[in-house]
């Protein structure tokens, strides 16, 4: 089993070469279950101002066949405010992608397709999918479009006018790979492809994204990166480590403290004095006192 090129390295450095593009549209089209043709790429947020996010993220805008806007990013950093962070950059998109005074019905449908490398939010998959849907709050029937808005917009729910959210926990993925999606996410998450593996684009990744196809100067900027993003796990796990041990200590004082005050009170019942009460729990009289 060959080792092939991480796919954020990919998107920085292969991935935006219009011959390359079918790596991409391989992912596209089995995540969003349609064939997905990119027909370019746009400018998007990947020059980060930062040193530290060339290796925490890097993300792609593509536009496909119909005009709509698929954001891609890769994110390897823990961001507690990751959710709103998606939010943010699909309004940004809507309302850049939108001349001044032209009508509503040109707002471009949007997906936000986010490759995660760290734990987001609490949930037992690894792939999930969020959209926009408006129910009755009384009957929770299902807001439809009408016929004309149908033909109009040339689609068949009110979702698909709004944007459309996919996060892919790759770290979270831990089995053997049996669909088309899950062989794409366990190259996410590996690195590898399964001989057997035949997911749309693979065969490109196979074909193009090999390690010992690199030069050796790209080869050692690619160690590099690989080399950075293992720090910046390694940073994550000491911090969470610390974290914890923090919270057992201070749960151990509190612990402790409260253990002290349930002395204290069942002393006061017995006709105890304060300083007899602060010489066998340690506590001050105006602990005591409210105990």
């Amino acid at each position: 089993m060959a080792n092939y090129i991480r796919f954020d390295w990919a998107m920085k450095r292969l991935l935006r070469n219009k011959a390359n593009f079918s790596v991409l549209e391989g992912l596209l089209t089995t995540l969003l279950g349609e064939k997905i043709t990119i027909r370019d790429l746009l400018e998007s947020e990947s020059n980060q101002e930062e040193e530290f996010d060339k290796y925490n993220r890097v993300d792609m805008l593509a536009v496909n066949s119909r005009g709509e806007l698929i954001l891609i990013e890769v994110q390897n950093n823990n961001e507690y405010a990751y959710f709103q962070r998606m939010l943010f950059g699909t309004s940004k998109l809507v309302t850049q992608y939108i001349n001044r005074g032209e009508s509503y019905e040109k707002v471009r449908k949007v997906y936000s397709v986010n490759i995660v490398y760290f734990s987001l939010g609490h949930g037992k998959d690894f792939v999930y999918h969020g959209k926009t849907e408006f129910r009755g709050i009384h009957e929770n029937d299902l807001l439809e479009l009408t016929p004309f808005q149908r033909q109009t917009f040339n689609v068949d729910e009110v979702s698909q006018l709004y944007p459309e959210y996919y996060i892919l926990k790759v770290n979270d993925f831990n089995k053997v790979a049996k669909t088309p999606l899950e062989e794409w996410i366990y190259y996410l998450n590996t690195g590898n492809i399964s001989d057997t593996a035949h997911a749309p684009g693979l065969a490109e990744v196979r074909e193009r994204l090999k390690v010992d196809n690199m030069t050796q100067g790209e080869r050692d900027a690619y160690y590099r990166h690989l080399d950075n993003i293992v720090i910046l796990r390694d940073n994550i796990y000491t911090e969470r480590a610390e974290g914890r041990a923090e919270g057992r200590a201070e749960g151990i004082n509190i612990g402790e403290q409260n253990k002290a005050f349930e002395i204290a009170r069942k002393l006061k019942q017995k006709g105890y004095t304060t300083a007899e009460i602060t010489e066998l729990t340690g506590l001050s009289p105006d602990d005591i006192a409210s105990a």
